[in-house]
Order: C-alpha cells, then sequence, then structure tokens
C-alpha cells in the first residue's frame, strides 16, 4: 500500500510538472523595461536573449496570462510567488552602446529571402534578432560555413530603410543601399501579424510598399500626439474666444 501511495505521489508530481512546462512553454513574454514592453517572444527566444547576455536573469516579463517573473525564474520553469526584484535599468554589458538605452524595440524573425545588392546579409538559417535601435536596424543570427556555424549581424541605418510592405506576417524592407542604385530588398517573416505591424510602425522612415496591407491603426504614440494636439486645438480656440468676448465688452462699455 506504502509502495503504491508513493507511486501515485510521484505520478501527480510528474503530471502537475509537465503541465507546468507546457504553460511555461506556449506562453508568450513581453520584457518590461523602463516602463516600456518589448516583444511579445516565446521562451525559446528569450533563453537565446539570456544565453547571448541581452538579458539578465533579474529582468522582468510579463507573461500573456498577466503573470509577472524573472527570467531567472523562467528559466528554472517556477512560477513567482512573490513580488521579483526590480531590475538593473540597463543591460548587463561592458559596452554601453548595447545598452537598452539605444534599443527602440526588438522582434523575433526568420529571414525569408534576399535581393538585390547592397548591404551585405549574411544567409541567416531559422531564427534571427531584429532590433530597431536609435539610428540602425540591426538583425543578428547563425548561419551555415562550411561545416561550421557562425553568428553574424548587419546592421542598416534606419534612414535608409524607405519601403515597408505588409502581408501577413511577411514585412518586405526596401532598403537604399550605400551606392544609392536601386533598393535591396529584404524579406522577413515575424510569426505573428501583430509583430509585423509593429515592426513596420517602428521604422520612422519607411512608407508602405507597393501592395502593401494598410496598418490596422495608429501606434500608441501616435494616438497620444492626436490626443495632445486635440486638446491644444481645443484650448486656442477657448482662449481666442475670450479674447473676442473682452475685446467686444471693452469695445460696448
Amino acid at each position: 500500500m506504502l509502495a503504491s501511495g508513493l507511486a501515485t505521489d510521484g505520478l501527480e508530481l510528474s503530471l502537475r510538472q509537465d503541465d507546468q512546462d507546457g504553460r511555461l512553454a506556449v506562453t508568450l513574454y513581453h520584457v518590461v523595461l523602463d516602463g516600456r514592453r518589448l516583444g511579445p517572444y516565446d521562451r525559446r527566444t528569450i533563453v537565446g536573449m539570456r544565453v547571448r547576455k541581452t538579458l539578465g536573469s533579474r529582468h522582468l516579463l510579463e507573461a500573456s496570462d498577466g503573470t509577472t517573473l524573472t527570467i531567472a525564474e523562467l528559466l528554472h520553469g517556477t512560477l513567482p510567488a512573490t513580488p521579483p526584484p526590480a531590475p538593473p535599468e540597463s543591460l548587463p554589458s561592458g559596452d554601453r552602446r548595447n545598452s537598452y538605452s539605444v534599443i527602440q524595440a526588438m522582434h523575433s524573425a526568420e529571414l525569408l529571402d534576399v535581393q538585390g545588392r547592397g548591404y551585405a546579409v549574411p544567409p541567416f538559417k531559422g531564427e534571427v534578432e531584429v532590433r530597431i535601435q536609435t539610428r540602425v536596424l540591426r538583425i543578428a543570427g547563425r548561419f551555415r560555413d562550411t561545416l561550421a556555424w557562425k553568428e553574424d549581424r548587419v546592421k542598416i541605418p534606419l534612414r535608409e530603410v524607405v519601403h515597408a510592405g505588409l502581408q501577413g506576417s511577411v514585412v518586405e524592407l526596401g532598403v537604399r543601399p550605400p551606392s544609392g542604385a536601386g533598393l535591396q530588398r529584404l524579406r522577413l517573416d515575424l510569426g505573428t501579424p501583430q509583430a509585423a505591424r509593429e515592426l513596420v510602425e517602428g521604422l520612422p522612415h519607411a512608407v508602405p510598399g507597393p501592395g502593401s496591407e494598410p496598418l490596422a491603426g495608429p501606434g500608441a504614440a501616435a494616438i497620444r500626439r492626436g490626443r495632445r494636439a486635440r486638446w491644444a486645438a481645443l484650448a486656442t480656440g477657448a482662449l481666442t474666444a475670450l479674447a473676442v468676448a473682452a475685446w467686444l465688452s471693452l469695445r460696448h462699455a
């Protein structure tokens, strides 16, 4: 009886662990930094960024189910029981240029195709990391070189990304090459239409390419700017009306 009870307890524990591992695997996470939410990313992408030291163990994540946890808790496969400590303000890196202060957004993608001459884009295979930084679009990943895998990256000035076409989860970028002749085209699969739209909305100099889907709507920053403009217009109108009323009152006094 004792052996049977122990076996049953062990089976229940294993099933609970498998269920938790499954929930951690399928959940999507946003990285929280200085009040901004970057992502979403799956667990595999978070692990990759931690291995490359892009993120630290104490950085905060917001899961799609509303749970908040640190990267350390995610890697250890445990859900948080208490609020985690605050993460450091910048990435643990010796190069300050790679800090989060220059990163506007990060996305996981797959490089589908590169057409035309221009920037030397390695033949990346599998998942690549796409970063929108202050002045450049950075694409990093792995590629096969003879018998070994190598890691590399390419940086494209944001001002040279002049077109951005949207088709579902696929983004086609039109890049003006250093020679200025023609366009170099890069096609990226972001995995979801939402992630593709977020990438396109984050490119400040790009206009929609031919055949591009319209964006679902303005981003949060554009909405805030629109609200501020409307309030400013209302305030200006009210002040003008008060000034006219005061002037008429003085004339008839």
